[in-house]
């Protein structure tokens, strides 16, 4: 894979590696010698499998697996190679949480029976460093499942695990930082539009610009500064660059 991309002039071959060598260097397969070393050799020109693996000059899709939404929302970034075409625009009211816990407990407690996209902000790198939101994925196919036009907006992360639901991740800037997500009320109607690449809250421009940005909740914040060695990071959190940054905090 990497040699295809590097041939297709979509990677920078000067690029230092781990191993100190170009990355140029990464193309070749070790192998076992004789004498038992390591030997170097050139890999194969035909991928092994091309349903796994495909040259650059046939792809899979010519637009790539992943794409950018932007709008009155900020900036996401929306896996799509997984997601039925016919789910690629959602447009439904939305519904606001703050934690996965309390999303779960909705779902449980079937608030969610209907069109919605659900909006799951204070997720960001400077709200709670950025967990890993994967179980939010089965209740939201199970909403799909059963009919219902749903996506997932939020500010948080997620490691390809949103699978065949539309979701809308790292929105940039987070709520935390200021960023529009903060604007939204439940209610709101949202459209997620993969194929234009927008991502907007259908509200009157002048209402929306004069909202005020809501804010976390103090126990919220106290908790977010606690457990799983948070303690340890609290300068981090404040320091750190949006998720479309890199979320580093050394710069």
């Amino acid at each position: 894979m990497i040699r295809e991309l590097l041939d297709a002039g979509l990677m920078h071959e000067d690029v230092s590696t781990i191993s100190g060598a170009s990355l140029r260097e990464q193309t070749r397969l070790p192998t076992l010698s004789a004498s038992g070393g390591v030997e170097w050799a050139a890999l194969p020109k035909e991928s092994g499998d091309e349903s796994v693996v495909r040259p650059a000059a046939r792809p899979f899709s010519p637009s790539g697996g992943l794409k950018l939404l932007q709008g009155n929302l900020g900036r996401a970034v929306i896996k799509v190679s997984a997601v039925p075409e016919d789910r690629h625009v959602v447009e439904a009211p939305a519904r606001i949480f703050t934690t996965q816990e309390a999303m779960l407990a909705a779902f449980d407690a079937s608030e969610l029976e209907r069109d919605v996209v659900v909006v799951l902000r204070f997720q960001g790198p400077q709200a709670n460093g950025m967990p890993e939101l994967h179980k939010l994925t089965p209740p939201l196919a199970v909403l799909q499942g059963r009919g219902f036009k749903v996506a997932l907006v939020t500010d948080g992360r997620m490691s390809g695990a949103s699978g065949k639901v539309p979701a809308a991740i790292h929105v940039s800037p987070e709520a935390l930082a200021g960023g529009p997500l903060a604007r939204l009320r439940d209610g709101d109607l949202v459209r997620l539009d993969a194929i234009t690449g927008s991502l907007q809250a259908l509200v009157d421009e002048a209402e929306w610009a004069a909202r005020a940005l809501a804010e976390i909740e103090p126990l919220q914040a106290e908790d977010n500064a606690h457990g799983l060695g948070r303690e340890l990071f609290a300068g981090m959190r404040r320091n750190v660059s949006s998720a479309e940054q890199g979320a580093i905090s050394w710069l």
